[in-house]
């Protein structure tokens, strides 16, 4: 199953790194991406949608699911 997360404050392949190491850090995330360009995560998996957001926020950044 993928979740698809909105993430605010991505302005660099960095910034994209650091959104994909926090997602993969859940519990139940089998694959994470990210794209600045889009302002999107995508997580496979069967991790509970509000722990993805709380992990982006927690690595300082805005997120919400879609």
């Amino acid at each position: 199953m993928a979740t698809t997360l909105t993430v605010e404050g991505m302005s660099c392949s960095g910034c994209e790194e650091t959104v994909v190491e926090a997602l993969e850090r859940v519990d139940g995330v089998e694959r994470a991406t990210a794209d600045s360009d889009t302002d999107t995560a995508t997580v496979d998996g069967r991790a509970d949608p509000l722990d993805l957001v709380t992990a982006v926020q927690d690595a300082g950044y805005e997120a919400r699911a879609r």
